[in-house]
């Protein structure tokens, strides 16, 4: 009973509805909590990096708070838990589990070498509401399209949150903890990070209050008016998710509570928190929806993989096409883009363009604060029409459309391209404040004609997609 319980946290930075966490409370042993700048997080892009030093020092207040502390530690994650383990006497090792593929080599490496060396090295349900392998078709595999897969899942018992634990009980023996200012999360965000921390919504208490905001309002429109960009119709949740700072049951039950009450929109957001779930169900089960063409057929497709002057003109939003552009400017100025724009400005690079989808992903990996392994592979793969349960190719987003439809007053595009408002307020005008240098972008820049001619470009990919078609029978 005295031994302590090193909890190896992740992206679970939260107190209540844990259930790592709830079982050590339970034990009534001395906890450690640790964390690991380790190898797979030694991966993640810029932003995601600075919003992980963000959590970080959130969740060690809330620890403190209870009594504890957050123990940091650098280098591989075996090595550093075998350590700990000399340091503190501990013989437990618990973690709540990850299921993108990175995560899952880690992991089973680390629980290989714990259990060859004599400790108990214990995993846990994780940050979602279905453990990946309990949900399956009736012939016993593994769903391929949404639909059957809400249907299946959309009336299973999912138990009630646990609540947050009133004291956690101290070590005795504490080991060395690494100063988290040494790491430099943010070294890579270089200026952007002032302005993308005007818009993050850090920590545990932060998320059950945007969950709440949500519920008092939003939700009741959400079905239709979740895709207006300039309105604040939506949650905002995956921000908070992408860090576990708050639990898929919390926000599961809170809109079953919704719709039990009458909310017209209750029932479409769950459906998008379920899409979630999919995804992880099929970077499970098909990991290399990460890395490459979920349909094997589409690694003939004349996608072209060159970086090149134009990719860059994407990235910077210069395309000369308003609403690509105030998506391009949103994520980088806020470090998160609403969910049609990148709809958007996905269709436009992979189909107008003709740009390869793995060249956003990795974008998007670099400069989303909600960038998700899975949501973000998943979703890039279903604009691009190469993925399960896709949009079909010939679907081809048109932003002129698109803004007419969704930002008919150009709110939204006038908020981010200063060039195209005549009194650009100041998120419009910080762009080039805190842009790249290496760009050599600046305010007094003429907006630029389009990259691409919207129906010529459509056509293009229409010429593409059907001569694969053609090659193919």
């Amino acid at each position: 009973m005295n031994s302590p319980i090193l909890l190896w946290f992740r992206k679970d930075f939260r107190l209540a509805d844990h259930p790592m966490l709830d079982a050590a409370v339970r034990s009534g042993r001395p906890i450690i909590p640790v964390f690991i700048l380790d190898e797979v997080v030694e991966t993640y892009g810029a932003a995601p990096k600075w919003r992980l030093g963000e959590a970080l020092q959130e969740f060690r207040r809330q620890l403190e708070r209870l009594g504890s502390r957050l123990i940091l530690r650098r280098g591989k994650a075996k090595e550093c838990l075998l350590t700990l383990t000399q340091e503190t006497g501990a013989q437990d090792i618990w973690w709540g589990r990850t299921y993108d593929p990175n995560s899952i080599t880690r992991d089973t490496e680390v629980k290989t070498a714990l259990k060859a060396a004599g400790y108990n090295a214990r995993s846990f349900r994780g940050h979602l509401l279905f453990e990946p392998w309990v949900v399956e078709t009736k012939q016993g595999g593994f769903f391929k399209v949404y639909s059957p897969f809400w249907r299946a899942v959309k009336d299973r018992n999912i138990p009630f949150p646990r609540p947050t634990p009133e004291k956690l009980a101290a070590s005795t023996n504490w080991p060395q903890s690494e100063d988290i200012a040494n790491w430099a999360l943010g070294s890579a965000m270089n200026r952007g990070a002032q302005v993308i921390a005007q818009h993050a919504v850090v920590g545990e208490a932060a998320a059950l209050q945007r969950l709440n905001t949500f519920l008092d309002g939003p939700i009741k429109a959400y079905k239709e008016r979740r895709d207006f960009l300039a309105e604040p119709a939506t949650s905002r949740l995956s921000e908070n998710l992408a860090w576990g700072e708050i639990s898929p049951r919390t926000i599961w039950h809170a809109g079953m509570r919704a719709r039990h009450k009458g909310a017209p929109g209750a029932e479409c957001f769950l459906k998008e928190l379920v899409w979630r779930e999919f995804a992880y169900h099929l970077a499970y089960h098909s990991p290399q929806i990460t890395t490459r063409n979920w349909r094997e057929e589409w690694d003939s497709f004349p996608w072209s993989e060159e970086d090149d002057e134009d990719v860059l003109r994407w990235k910077q939003g210069r395309t000369g096409i308003p609403l690509v552009d105030a998506a391009m400017r949103e994520l980088y100025l806020t470090g998160y883009m609403h969910n049609r724009s990148r709809m958007i400005v996905g269709s436009f690079l992979t189909k107008h363009m003709m740009k390869h989808w793995r060249i956003g992903q990795k974008w998007f990996e670099d400069c989303l604060i909600d960038w998700d392994p899975a949501s973000n592979a998943m979703g890039w793969q279903w604009m691009a029409g190469s993925g399960p349960d896709a949009a079909p190719y010939f679907r081809i987003f048109n932003p002129e459309t698109q803004a007419k439809k969704f930002d008919p007053d150009r709110a939204y595009i006038t908020r981010f391209v200063s060039e195209l408002s005549p009194d650009p307020g100041s998120e419009a005008s910080s762009f080039y404040e805190f842009c790249p240098r290496s760009w050599h972008l600046t305010p007094n820049l003429p907006y630029p004609d389009p990259i691409v001619d919207l129906s010529e470009g459509r056509l293009r990919a229409l010429a593409a997609y059907q001569a694969r078609r053609d090659q193919k029978d």
